[in-house]
This record gives C-alpha cells, sequence and structure tokens, in this order.
C-alpha cells in the first residue's frame, strides 16, 4: 500500500525557501529549490539535530549542531553512512505527494 502525505499547492514553500511538515510523531523538511522540491528527514544521521534551521547554499545544507554538510539533492556528504533520509516528491494536478 502507498503511503504518502499531501501538501496542496499553497503549502509549497516558494523557490528557495523551506517548510516543516509534521507526519504521525516524525517531521519532514521540504525544500524548494528553483521550482524543483525535495524533502528530508529532519534529523541529522550524525548527531540527531534537527536539520531545519541549517544554512542552505544551493542544494548543501549545513547542520546547525555541528556543521556538517550533506546535498539534499543525493543526500549524501561522501561519507555513506551518513546518508539522509530523503522521500521523493511527486505532483498529481495541485498537490504534491511526498512519498514515504
Amino acid at each position: 500500500m502507498a503511503r504518502f502525505i499531501e501538501i496542496p499547492q499553497s503549502a509549497v514553500p516558494a523557490a528557495g525557501q523551506r517548510t516543516l511538515v509534521h507526519h504521525e510523531g516524525s517531521s519532514i523538511v521540504l525544500f524548494n529549490l528553483d521550482g524543483s522540491l525535495h524533502a528530508i528527514e529532519n534529523t541529522c544521521p550524525h548527531s540527531g539535530a534537527s536539520l531545519f534551521a541549517g544554512k542552505l547554499a544551493g542544494a548543501l545544507l549545513q547542520c546547525p549542531a555541528h556543521g556538517m554538510r550533506f546535498d539534499i539533492t543525493r543526500g549524501c556528504t561522501g561519507a555513506q553512512a551518513l546518508e539522509l533520509k530523503r522521500y521523493p516528491v511527486t505532483r498529481d494536478g495541485d498537490l504534491y505527494r511526498i512519498n514515504l
């Protein structure tokens, strides 16, 4: 059974922005990179810190707790053991879906 979170167009962040989506006790950060949506778990795989407030430079997100950088389009830092949990985002008309 497919699981997803529906996001209406009105809740999609503007280009260069992000929003926090809560679902079943966890949180997901939804980024808009020049019109392309990317969703990641709001937890740093290194320290467990929230990534929502991390500094974003292009597609690189810097963890606010310890400075490690992650490519949110690929989920990695170069160290495979420290990959972000990413979720595909699809569009169906005026609805976006974060596929869990």
